[in-house]
């Protein structure tokens, strides 16, 4: 009696512990690309209490923006869904501009295209365009219109050489992980765009990218860069590290008669709910619709 209770025992906890193990194993679903996540409303609240009260510059006409998020490649939905939000609400708050926010690519259709005065790419990964909406869209920029990138908008366009040069460059992996709280310097303390921060360097937990061609400062102006004298950020093994030492964050550049603003800031939320950083945004927004005038000369 005592050894069948001990066998029966024996095999319960062999099949508890097999169903433990392949419960534990189970891999995660793959996130559904096709929705943004829905914001915690501690996050919605954190976002709202840092937007700017107010635009740097008075549009000089009423403004409409797109904000694109589609992913065909990695799925920042975090950053996508604070970055969305972000957006929308400082163009209401401050009366800067008005947001449509989309996923589709017949957005990039020409006839669609002319309703804008910005393009904006929220964490955009491997984007596969059309000829015609590659056309359109660079049209659209050259022509005198304004594009902003945000985070992993620099994942894509890899075989669109136009495109990636239009970005300022492409994306060559992220030795400072997103889990780490890294330093940034000003390259520009005293340029109208980095007002925000005062002059002043800053940390901030993000995920930040180093860049590949056609990344270079030959043709516009570094804004932000990381701070490797920092001790944290500066020890990073970087594996393919670049020979110039340069790991820029932000920049601005002109594309024909339009105007480029990228800020690889926005992995994650959390960037959004920071008020520097939103200033920091709205005024590289309102610089490529136009409205904030600032020198984009490289140095």
């Amino acid at each position: 009696m005592k050894t069948a209770l001990s066998i029966g025992l024996c095999v319960l906890a062999l099949i508890l512990g097999t169903a433990a193990q392949q419960k534990k194993a189970a891999p995660k679903p793959p996130p559904d690309k096709t929705k943004v996540p829905e914001l915690s409303a501690d996050d919605l609240a954190k976002i709202e209490a840092a937007l700017p009260v107010t635009a740097t510059a008075t549009p000089k006409s009423a403004r409409k923006i797109l904000v694109f998020w589609r992913c065909e490649g990695f799925f920042h939905g975090n950053g996508i869904a604070g970055g969305n939000k972000a957006i929308e609400l400082m163009g209401a708050k401050t009366g800067a501009y008005t947001a449509d926010i989309a996923r589709e690519y017949e957005v990039f259709e020409a006839a669609n295209l002319n309703k804008y005065d910005a393009v904006v790419l929220n964490n955009t990964t491997r984007l596969t365009l059309s000829d015609a909406q590659q056309k359109a869209l660079l049209a659209f920029v050259r022509g005198g219109k304004g594009i902003v990138g945000i985070h992993a908008a620099t994942d894509n366009f890899y075989e669109w050489p136009d495109g990636a040069m239009m970005m300022g460059g492409l994306f060559c992996g992220h030795p400072w992980g997103g889990g780490g709280t890294w330093a940034f310097k000003i390259d520009e303390p005293h340029h109208t765009l980095t007002k925000a921060f005062g002059g002043k360097g800053f940390k901030l937990k993000d995920e930040i990218y180093q860049f590949k061609e056609p990344y270079t400062r030959a043709d516009r102006l570094v804004l932000l860069s990381l701070d490797l004298a920092d001790e944290a950020t500066g020890k990073v093994n970087i594996k393919a590290p670049r020979a110039d030492n340069d790991y820029a964050v932000a920049w601005i550049k002109k594309e024909g008669k339009g105007r480029v603003f990228y800020n690889s800031l926005g992995h994650a939320a959390n960037v959004f709910q920071e008020p520097a950083v939103l200033q920091f945004l709205l005024d590289g927004i309102q610089y490529a619709l136009g409205d904030l005038a600032a020198d984009a000369s490289p140095k």
